[in-house]
């Protein structure tokens, strides 16, 4: 059976571990635990049934309760498989920064590790190159490296030097 256990936002790492640690000492009948990505205040508990699971739960800090029904896997599928998204960042882009400690800052991007959703970027705005490496997702890219070299090269063209003739 799948339970929803209720939490205090932002502290669903604590909750779950001081479940985990009851579970472990008590030797309670739960055979699963999860804090699903994206789902701010509730830990997913899997139990033998519903008297291990509030076991589990009761009288622990940060923990608000059990919610009433069971659900099922199918409901709950959605926010346990990770969303296989398609990363479209390359080396080179221009990218701003939307989240963490350089919010809003853009940045180069150096090199992108998309196995751990990372990307490497060097901030334009400082004086000294620091490479900083920040998650995919908190970054959103404002110009291709592609872009400017075709802009580039278009002006290049439009620019014809001038002969030694004109100058005198």
């Amino acid at each position: 059976m799948i339970f929803i256990i209720k939490v205090t936002t932002n502290k669903e790492d604590k909750a779950l571990e001081m479940i985990n640690d009851k579970v472990t000492k008590k030797g309670l009948g739960v055979q699963a635990l999860v804090r699903p990505h994206g789902l701010k205040g509730y830990v997913i508990l899997e139990a033998v049934d519903r008297e291990h699971a509030e076991e589990a739960a009761f009288n622990l800090p940060y923990v608000k309760g059990i919610i009433g029904k069971t659900v099922s896997y199918e409901e709950i599928k959605s926010m346990l498989q990770p969303k296989v998204e398609d990363i479209n960042i390359m080396v080179g882009d221009i990218v701003e920064i939307i989240g963490q400690t350089f919010k809003g800052e853009k940045a180069k991007v150096t090199r992108v590790d998309k196995g751990k959703g990372e990307v490497v970027v060097s901030l334009l705005g400082a004086s000294v190159p620091i490479p900083v490496t920040v998650k995919i997702d908190n970054v959103k890219v404002i110009r291709r490296e592609e872009k400017a070299e075709e802009s580039k090269n278009e002006n290049e063209k439009d620019y014809k030097p001038a002969e030694e003739e004109d100058l005198l």
